[in-house]
């Protein structure tokens, strides 16, 4: 018998007394590391989180890490052993990803469902059901009993399901069986990468699976940097309670990821299945079909004849597969607009080919194929039941034969979308014997799946955006609701399957800013559905209640996936509410009672003191040390101590593996080994290693030194105190409430992190533990006495708002949200700063955002006290982001024409520096801060203090900075249109055929009325239907009173001098205020009718009035000629008599002129608009006036000002995007090496180029070239001396 032959006890409950040994078990004497391996085979796991409970040398610890697909965790109770296990790991050079720490208390240190496999020597008192509760379903502990093991496997609970295919199962049904999703309370694990590659391409994640505890998606993990840089994609495996990367397989051709945002292709989602044991994807766009091992990444078979497999599905251990034959059209395609994408060229000419292609029915283990069919084949309807396949032809259903692919039925015409374009697909969904078809064309049918009898057709609601429209089927009822866009209301309807019969509608009941739905899918559980329209919103179904969470989204195109007990939501490239969303891939839990943080937290157990606590500590700190994270307390980058420009190498000291940045003081170095958990100090001046420190987790950033201490917190929830001289502990202390760990970028970490450089000031020590203010309890705000470690004062900063008590969602703004996001913290001295949340020393917070929902009302404010440095997307966010950035300011806007205003109103860049007079900066050339995928930066210095800005550019909300002059009425609700008959009239004298008179609103919903080809027009906008009429004479070169109306009889209409000239029908009235203000002479942003905004006029207008109220069209033709005797009131009226927009109506609703000038008019004065502006915005697309500019041939990635030069260093840039946009654009493909060498440099392929700068005037004063890459931010100027942290794991220091 094997010697490690064991009883298989399955525990059912939670609750079981003790673990009683089986009849056959080994003998459980001390382990060696090879019988670890023989324990890894009996337990079945394959990879994932394996903890080792009871200690010894660390060999078996070490040995259980079997290959890549593991990490290890060992506890122990006993400290000597933690010590010896950690010491001896760390020779072994393992240490990182396999970790040691202490056992304190009878729980064990980890959340919910989080271990794959536990190997328990010594148990330590840990109860059966703590150990229970730790594992994973299907995870397996082996419990050392006397000289005995027992084998104990933790069940999958039936109230948790999978999701095997894009639209869940081969039913098409998007609903998991799964009672256990719930709104996100709880983060479960986070995992790389930080973010998708490009907002304004293709989505970075083309599909996301999952099966029997893993998960499985395919995404390119090529550069940030730059979208048009190589893709790298891969098809990736994690465990799915965890996040264990598991394995990844090269995907080397796939579809271009320069295809534009919003445009698909949706059935690549649809190229990825998952069974238990295997998955089924296509590793290329045009490769055959493979099966690969779930646990492993091993390709187990290839099926012949699937080249260009563009669908798959699986039932019971059948494949059913469309294969095209044809090359795809899709293989031609290459970019048009190198500004914000080209999703309109690809609507218009890029679609649905409707020719046939081959459905195909294969054996899944034996890769024998049982039948074939050409036909056509709407995308995404391709659907499978025990008995019958289904699919929709372009024009009707079609039923197929399960077993001989024949024809049992077809359906009578079922309609679709006249144009089926990539981001789109028609929905037919199986449900008990009824299949529902819904075409995209406002209607849905239900069909008998033995006979294709149609059982009922009802109204389709429109939802979703840019993508696939809702058909979810939940507990025997189809739901549908109209969610695409904000205006739309979102009310839930839900029918009898098989009667169509109306049982449910409600409406929500949240009041909630709703942008457009995200670019996917809504999906749903037997308890919630979940259509996204601004992050993850939860619709209980029973209770008939939303719950709103703004502050996590998914991915673009695929969206978010509900099983397992979790929701996972993949990385985005969503600048909405920016310092309050989650970045990252993250598993999010549902709210659960074990998983609240305790309320009472013992004081007594939090503070540990450490052999050095109470001894006399000397420092020999000097003024020009670097003794924090970016040199001070203000996170400056700036010395005033000289460095020479003429440097040399002085030493270099290998460390080793990931590092953080330094710091400089008390003649030495230190700095962070982060993945090793390690805090290196090196003698200053020679580079010989002093002392390490090893914590419990990641420590991300360098001490903090003061008084001869050395500060830090780390990720396993801890603030640290030792002595600068040797390292000996001080003091610890848990700002966490407790030790529990989750997985976190793929090593263990505690559920609330502290940053590693705290802040240190006036002898206390301040630090954030936490991930988001809307999980886990939030952050906890923590202030210390830098001496003792004693608790000073303890803040929670969450959810609820601390001046109404309300969710600080409720605050929202548009796509504005307060700050709910730690970071490094800074301060002024008075008050301290958490990205641009301003808090007092007691954590209180003031100044709550955002001011403004207006995108650059938002962004504008930075002038006068509490300006500061911040990164709204953090410090230490090295990834270089498109849609990041850092402000000297006090404020950042979010959303897709908010990211890029702060730098039109204050310093903005990659990374910065700042003295008492300047911000020296390396950022985006001014013409780039716009939305665009195209970027170019340069080396700049402006001055600090924020530049004056007129009070009209503040209200700009899309887009750059207007070209054109215009008068803006404020947004208030003063004019809100909402449910209202709305009348306009302005007398204008046009000098060219074309411009806008009056706009309000946008491409969601509004109103315009301007010139077209000489000809009057006046468009209605609502819920994005355009309805637009227009008059059929020129009205250019002479005095003309245009007016429009929308009536409470549903009807558009527009009037010339007094004449009504055209009408007709709309679909009611305004149904939501727009984002947009009134705006006369140009429609700044996105405009209401399809014309290029700003669409300014030239010519003249005067008298101005715009009427709210309750008429019809009827009454408008009666008082054409006094509309103020319209049954409502004038919400703006302006003669423009004193060459302002004063606002007659008595609202006071005042207007700003935007380079318009005051001239003669018809009576009186009238402004005069020129089209394009002359003066009142940035003449080149920024306020911020720079002393200089520079280009530099390097990406900067760190930089230190030091005395009168700035010092950068960087990998080279060899490309001019522009340039390499427009190959790309002609199919150049000379421009593929290129962009691959760009790709290499940033990877260290030729070092780094360190760069001495004239802070005066931005001159090169001398360069210097490095064999390595510097981390981000990881320059220290300290002594006259240069020291820098590189990717390769080593420090320099550079002096004369």
């Amino acid at each position: 018998m094997n010697r490690l032959s064991i009883t298989l006890l399955v525990l059912l409950t939670l609750l079981v007394p003790s673990l009683v040994p089986g009849d056959s078990v080994a003998k459980a004497a001390p382990v060696s590391a090879s019988e670890a391996k023989k324990l890894i085979e009996q337990s079945g796991i394959k990879g994932g989180l394996v903890v080792h409970v009871g200690l010894s040398d660390g060999k078996l610890t070490a040995a259980l890490k079997a290959n890549s697909r593991y990490q290890v965790h060992g506890i122990d109770r006993e400290i000597q052993k933690v010590e010896a296990a950690r010491a001896a790991l760390q020779k072994m050079g393992v240490y990182g990803e396999v970790s040691v720490g202490l056992l304190t208390g009878e729980r064990l240190p980890y959340i919910e469902n989080l271990v794959n496999l536990m190997v328990i020597e010594d148990r330590s008192g840990v109860a059966n059901a703590e150990i229970l509760r730790a594992l994973t379903p299907n995870g397996v502990a082996f419990v050392r009993n006397g000289d005995e093991w027992e084998k104990v496997v933790k069940p999958r609970p039936g109230n948790i399901d999978d999701w095997t295919h894009y639209l869940h199962s081969a039913s098409n049904n998007a609903v998991a069986q799964d009672t256990v999703v719930g709104p996100p309370r709880h983060l479960q694990w986070l995992g790389s990468p930080r973010w998708s590659r490009h907002h304004d391409r293709m989505a970075s994640m083309s599909a996301l699976v999952s099966a029997a505890g893993r998960l499985f998606y395919i995404m390119d993990e090529g550069s940030r940097v730059s979208i048009q840089l190589p893709p790298s994609w891969k098809l990736v495996g994690r465990d799915a309670f965890n996040g264990s990367i598991l394995w990844k397989k090269d995907i080397p051709k796939w579809h271009s990821h320069l295809w534009p945002l919003k445009s698909g292709p949706t059935q690549l989602a649809r190229r990825l299945v998952a069974t238990d044991d295997e998955v089924y994807a296509t590793l290329g766009i045009d490769a055959p079909l493979s099966a690969i091992d779930a646990a492993t990444g091993e390709i187990l078979r290839t099926y012949k004849d699937t080249g260009s497999t563009e669908e798959i599905l699986h039932d019971n251990g059948t494949l059913f597969l469309t294969v095209n034959k044809e090359e795809s059209a899709l293989v031609k395609y290459a970019p048009i607009n190198p500004v914000v994408g080209d999703q309109g060229d690809v609507g218009k000419n890029w679609r649905w080919n409707e020719k046939p292609v081959v459905v195909m029915s294969v054996d899944a283990k034996s890769g024998k194929a049982n039948w074939q069919r050409r036909t056509q084949v709407a995308p995404l309807t391709l659907t499978a039941d025990a008995e019958r396949v289904y699919l929709h032809d372009g024009e009707k259903v079609v039923c197929l034969n399960r077993t001989t692919g024949d024809l049992e039925w077809s359906s009578e015409p079922a309609a679709r979308r006249r144009t089926i374009t990539y981001n789109f697909g028609p929905r037919l969904v199986i449900h008990k014997g009824v299949l529902v078809y819904a075409g995209g064309e406002r209607t849905m049918k239900a069909f008998d799946v033995k006979t294709g009898k149609v059982l009922w057709d009802a109204p389709h609601d429109r939802s979703g955006y840019q993508s696939p429209e809702d058909l979810l089927i939940v507990k025997d009822l189809v739901w549908s609701a109209p969610t695409t866009s904000g205006g739309d209301s979102g009310a839930f309807t839900a029918r009898d399957y098989k009667t169509g019969e109306v049982k449910i509608s409600f409406p929500p009941d949240v009041s909630a800013y709703w942008f457009h739905h995200r670019c996917y899918i809504a999906k749903a559980t037997e308890k919630f559905i979940m259509p996204s329209r601004t992050g993850i919103e939860f619709v209980d179904t029973e209770k008939k209640s939303w719950d709103i969470n703004h502050w996590v989204r998914g991915g673009c195109l695929y969206g978010v996936m509900p099983c397992n007990g979790l929701v996972y939501a993949p990385p985005h490239n969503c600048a909405c509410y920016p310092e309050a969303k989650l970045y990252g891939f993250n598993a999010l839990a549902p709210a659960t009672v074990s998983r609240e943080p305790p309320r009472d937290v013992d004081e007594d157990t939090r503070l540990v003191k450490g052999p050095a606590f109470g001894d006399s500590i000397t420092a020999a700190a000097v003024a020009d040390d670097w003794p924090t994270f970016r040199h001070d307390e203000a996170r400056s980058g700036t010395s005033s101590a000289s460095i020479p420009t003429d440097l040399a190498r002085k030493w270099t000291t290998e460390i080793g593996g990931r590092l953080s940045a330094v710091t400089v003081a008390e003649g030495k170095l230190f700095v962070a080994q982060i993945d090793a958990h390690r805090v290196h100090a090196l003698d200053a001046r020679t580079g010989q290693k002093a002392w390490t420190f090893t914590a419990g987790s990641r420590v991300d950033s360098p001490p903090t030194i003061e008084a001869g201490r050395a500060y830090f917190g780390a990720n396993d929830g801890w603030i640290y105190c030792v002595r600068a001289t040797d390292g000996e502990l001080i003091w610890r202390y848990l700002a966490a409430p407790e030790d529990r760990r989750l997985m976190a970028f793929e090593q263990l970490e505690s559920v609330w992190p502290v940053h590693g450089s705290v802040l240190v000031q006036n002898g206390f020590v301040f630090g954030v533990a936490g991930r988001s203010n809307f999980l886990d309890g939030g952050l906890r705000f923590l202030k210390l006495d830098a001496r003792t470690g004693s608790m000073v004062a303890e803040s929670i900063i969450d959810e609820i708002d601390p001046e109404t008590g309300k969710n600080l969602q409720m605050r929202h703004e548009t796509l504005q949200m307060p700050v709910g996001l730690p970071d490094i913290l800074s301060s002024d001295g008075e008050n301290i700063y958490m990205k641009s949340q301003r808090l007092d020393q007691e954590g209180q917070r003031y100044d709550i955002g955002p001011n403004s929902g207006d995108f650059a009302g938002q962004a504008a404010i930075h002038a006068g006290k509490h300006a500061h440095l911040f990164a709204p997307m953090g410090f230490l966010d090295d990834t270089w982001f498109h849609r990041s950035y850092w402000v000297y300011g006090k404020s950042f806007a979010g959303g897709h024409a908010g990211y890029y205003q702060a730098g039109k109103f204050a310093p903005s860049g990659r990374i910065l520096v700042f003295d008492n007079d300047n911000v020296y900066g390396f950022g985006r050339k001014p013409d780039h801060l716009r939305w665009t995928t195209v970027l170019e930066h340069q080396l700049f210095s402006a001055p600090r203090e924020a530049p004056v800005v007129p009070e009209s550019a503040k209200t700009r909300r899309r887009g750059k900075a207007s070209s054109a002059a215009m008068v803006r009425v404020p947004l208030s609700k003063k004019i809100d249109p909402t449910s209202k008959s709305i009348y306009v009239e302005a007398w204008t004298n046009a000098e060219k055929p074309q411009g806008v008179v009056v706009a309000h609103g946008g491409p969601l919903n509004g109103y315009s009325l301007f010139i077209q080809k000489g000809r009057p027009q006046f468009a209605a906008r609502i819920n994005e239907k355009l309805v637009q009429v227009s008059s059929k004479e020129s009205v250019v070169g002479k005095w003309a009173k245009l007016a429009g109306a929308i009536t409470s009889d549903g009807q558009a209409v527009l009037y010339v001098n007094g004449s009504m000239v055209a009408t007709k029908k709309v679909e009611g009235l305004i149904p939501k205020a727009p984002a947009q203000s009134i705006e006369i002479g140009a429609d700044d942003g996105s405009g209401v009718a399809e014309y290029q905004s700003p669409f300014g006029i030239t010519g003249l207008i005067d008298d101005v009035k715009v009427i709210h109220g309750s008429f019809t069209a009827a009454d408008v033709e009666e008082n054409i000629e006094a509309p103020e005797a319209l049954e409502g009131k004038a919400v703006f009226a302006s003669s423009f008599t004193s060459g302002k927009a004063q606002d007659e109506s008595g609202l006071n609703n005042h207007g700003s002129v935007v380079a318009a000038t005051s001239v003669p008019g018809r009576s009186g004065k009238a402004l005069h608009f020129a089209g394009r502006a002359k003066a009142g915005g940035p003449s080149s697309g920024s306020f911020v006036e720079p002393h200089w500019t520079k280009d530099a041939p390097l990406f900067v990635r760190a930089m230190v000002k030091a005395g009168s030069n700035l010092f950068i260093v960087g990998p080279p840039d060899i490309v001019d995007e522009a340039e390499t946009f427009e190959k790309l654009k002609n199919r150049d493909v000379s421009v593929d090496a290129v962009l691959a060498e760009q790709d290499a440099l940033l990877n260290g392929s030729e070092g780094s180029l360190l760069r001495v700068v004239s802070a005066k005037d931005g001159s090169t004063i001398s360069n210097i070239q490095l064999e390595s890459l510097p981390i981000w931010d990881g320059m220290a100027a300290a002594r006259g001396q240069l020291f820098l942290s590189t990717q390769n794991g080593t420090v320099i220091c550079l002096g004369k």
